[in-house]
């Protein structure tokens, strides 16, 4: 089994962070989270990954030299120009020659969906396409699915007014297509498959859908990647799971790291405290320094105090400044 993996946008939600590091390539709980994403396809039977790149691809390229990722074959399909998330998927199939069923997923997603599961509910179903679905409490922000009791989907209803919604499932971002799928999308075109593709397919009766109550988690917003590294300390997820504090950092004896991820080559003064929050790679916090709830790439001052912000690779809190609800450097 294949599988196109969608790792070609700008990750703008997450800036300052991906400034200097595209979205999939950001840690969640010491590894990419590209390469969480490809181990769990794994384990659903997935023995190729096709990564539809755009933006950046050198780090992708630079982090699986040998083109794989585990036990998994992976194949780079860059975009000579940004094609949406429809038109990614035909390039990134016709380039590696895929002709056969075969798995899209979102690169930002964390779930424990069992992709073998979907399989088998899509040939259950005779589909041309299958999305696995989950229930969220407020659908009204979502594109909502209107889900026949066979598991058709008879409609996407895009953000309902509250108390209109036709369910609470929304499209969960892992799908499985039949190659036919890609004769809708026109070649070299910009084309959403959430748009354009799903509502051809949707008039022609040919999508079902999968509802689960797994694990789900879309870590493309900074409190939801925040989320997807402390909940792998909480044991909420079924096959994944990380230490607080990774081997190579360096965390002062008398420093006090509570409900957070410390990450290689961090380095953690004494005295400092660190509370829901994520170091990732190479960060510092100065000496009595507070981290609370923020995702952390650059220096923290000597006494200072951060909450709820973003501080990138270049960024720096002086020593003594008070930092909240702030990105660092800024981003427009």
């Amino acid at each position: 089994m294949r599988a196109v993996v969608l790792v070609g946008g700008f990750g703008t939600r997450l800036r300052p962070l991906t400034l200097t590091t595209p979205k999939p390539m950001l840690p969640v709980g010491h590894e990419p989270m590209i390469a969480r994403l490809v181990g769990r396809l794994a384990r659903g039977g997935v023995t190729e990954v096709v990564l539809a790149l755009g933006f950046r691809p050198e780090p992708f390229m630079e982090a699986f030299p040998d083109g794989r990722c585990g036990d998994v074959g992976l194949t780079y399909a860059v975009e000579p120009e940004p094609l949406d998330t429809a038109g990614a998927i035909r390039f990134a199939a016709e380039t590696a020659g895929i002709d056969d069923t075969f798995v899209v997923a979102n690169g930002d997603v964390m779930t424990d969906l069992d992709v073998a599961t979907l399989v088998d509910a899509h040939r259950r179903f005779g589909a041309r396409a299958t999305l696995h679905l989950i229930g969220v409490d407020d659908p009204s922000a979502f594109g909502v699915v209107d889900l026949a009791d066979n598991g058709q989907v008879r409609a996407f209803v895009e953000k309902p007014a509250p108390g209109t919604e036709p369910s609470n499932l929304i499209n969960a971002g892992t799908y499985v297509f039949e190659p036919d799928v890609l004769d809708l999308i026109p070649p070299g075109e910009r084309v959403s498959v959430e748009r354009d593709t799903f509502p051809l397919l949707v008039a022609a009766g040919g999508v079902y859908g999968l509802a689960t109550d797994d694990y789900w988690i879309d870590a493309g917003r900074p409190d939801l990647y925040r989320a997807a590294n402390l909940d792998l300390l909480d044991g909420l997820r079924r096959n994944e799971h990380a230490d607080p504090v990774a081997a190579s950092a360096a965390v002062a004896a008398d420093a006090t790291i509570r409900n957070s991820i410390v990450g290689d080559h961090v380095v953690v003064a004494p005295g400092a405290t660190v509370v829901d929050s994520v170091l990732l790679p190479h960060a510092s916090v100065g000496g009595s320094a507070v981290v609370e709830r923020s995702l952390v790439m650059g220096r923290i001052g000597v006494g200072s105090h951060v909450s709820d912000s973003m501080i990138g690779a270049d960024g720096a809190v002086a020593d003594g400044e008070v930092v909240c609800d702030t990105s660092i450097p800024p981003t427009p």
